[in-house]
């Protein structure tokens, strides 16, 4: 993969992260929010701190963070929030390798945390064994475990699989993934026999009933699995941690929160459930414009709908304006009414799309969003995707779309420089972890609420 030198990264038109130049007094424009991030990093670290007690104190488990997750980003220049967290992250072979022993030492913490003694790691990826990047990232992820002390094996999920295989990658590396056996509530592969089971497959197909009720503690839960999570119950949640963290700060929630709205059931093939879903694009460019106007921001507004469960940034379309629903060709509800695995769309979220400022390279600068990597509570590392075909305004999780490591991300969780510029990069990537975090905490809350259900 190439690696680009750090200079070449910059932002859309010289507007600079959190930089605002929209008519209004510093003190009023959203500037201020870099400067919070910049010069309050101890309240904003015993905050932070304050809420995961009171997640360890209503957790009966003691899996009470997500084990890893990835957040993708996007920067506007006026406003910072997530816009996806994933609770089952590939992508691990993107990292700068320099991240790899701050990814162990977390693993180890996090894993330990939940069985003190184990030892014996089973690794469960997807079942695209045809994906070589994707495999790339298994092999990787494996790399990690081994590093952090633990015996490591591959099983897989796929259904004909009867012996083990093994699969050369481009890399050089290769992985042996074997078949799962069950026996009473024993789990083993081979003579192999997992203390701990870790998904990184995001049971998008449904819950494997071969690991249900087994002896094995599974992390991630079953029940965060695409089948049983969705991404409005994850922003519900994202939405109170960001409302409650600005109130502490004082300063408007919506420079780190995307607004959204979803409504009832869909059926893009059959146009079913189009009228709820324009008048909800109406309403929610009406917000937007809304606080444009408060910010005096000159920007489109617009909206992407999303399928509200699933990733790989399939079901996935920016709309400006709600007439934009009743003209979509049959390609296009197509595309939005399939997601991974062939799954129907049935639900989707409205979410305030956000542009972003973020380039990569100088001649002829590609469009880039930040992905910030967690393993526990702990900003592990990061990368750039990029997209030359694509604008501010779309999906970069798109075919075409190359990763960017960036070396220096690892330290994003370390003081900022309260005498540097709020656009220096210590400072915007502090600010990363930051909002990271706090998707962090929204999923942590999700674990919560799955397991007062359960």
């Amino acid at each position: 993969m190439k690696t680009h030198n750090h200079q070449e990264f910059s932002s859309r038109g010289g507007t600079e992260p959190f930089s605002s130049d929209h008519g209004k007094t510093l003190d009023e424009t959203p500037r201020e929010i870099g400067n919070t991030l910049r010069e309050r990093q101890s309240d904003i670290e015993n905050w932070i701190l304050s809420q995961w007690k009171k997640i360890r104190v209503n957790s009966m488990s003691p899996a009470r963070t997500p084990f890893y997750t990835s957040v993708d980003l996007r920067n506007a220049g006026f406003k910072l929030v997530p816009v996806d967290t994933n609770l089952f992250p590939s992508g691990f072979n993107n990292l700068c390798p320099s991240c790899f022993p701050g990814c162990a030492s977390a693993a180890s913490t996090a894993i330990r945390r939940t069985m003190p003694t184990a030892q014996r790691l089973l690794l469960i990826p997807e079942n695209h064994t045809r994906n070589p990047n994707y495999l790339e990232s298994v092999a990787s992820l494996a790399d990690i475990l081994t590093n952090a002390g633990f015996e490591i094996r591959l099983g897989s999920l796929l259904p004909n699989l009867q012996d083990p295989i093994t699969v050369d990658l481009p890399s050089g590396k290769s992985i042996r993934l074997e078949p799962i056996t069950r026996r009473g509530h024993d789990i083993t592969v081979a003579d192999f026999s997992p203390c701990v089971i870790l998904l990184n497959n995001d049971l998008a197909s449904g819950r494997p009933a071969i690991l249900e009720k087994c002896k094995p503690v599974v992390i991630p839960p079953l029940d965060l699995g695409w089948r049983n999570r969705l991404k409005s119950d994850h922003f519900i949640q994202y939405g109170q941690v960001a409302t409650e963290f600005a109130d502490h700060l004082d300063f408007d929630p919506w420079l780190i929160n995307p607004l959204f709205q979803n409504c009832g059931e869909i059926d893009f093939m059959k146009r079913e459930g189009e009228k709820c879903l324009a008048k909800n694009v109406d309403e929610l460019l009406d917000q937007i414009r809304q606080k444009y106007r408060e910010y005096g921001i000159n920007k489109r507004p617009f909206v992407f709908i999303k399928a509200d469960a699933g990733t790989y940034g399939m079901g996935v379309m920016p709309v400006y304006k709600a007439e934009d629903i009743h003209t979509l060709n049959r390609r296009q509800r197509t595309r939005m009414s399939s997601a991974k695995g062939g799954r129907s769309v049935t639900k989707v979220i409205l979410q305030e799309g956000v542009h972003s400022c973020e380039t990569w390279g100088d001649a002829s600068p590609a469009t880039a969003e930040p992905v910030v990597y967690l393993i526990d509570r702990t900003v592990v590392g990061g990368f750039y995707r990029v997209h030359a075909g694509r604008g501010e305004t779309e999906n970069l999780n798109a075919q075409g779309m190359w990763f960017e490591s960036v070396p220096f991300f690892a330290p994003a969780c370390s003081p900022p420089n309260a005498t540097a510029p709020t656009e220096t990069q210590s400072n915007r990537f502090y600010a990363y972890g930051v909002v990271a975090r706090l998707a962090l905490l929204a999923a942590a809350r999700e674990m919560l609420e799955v397991g007062t259900k359960t």
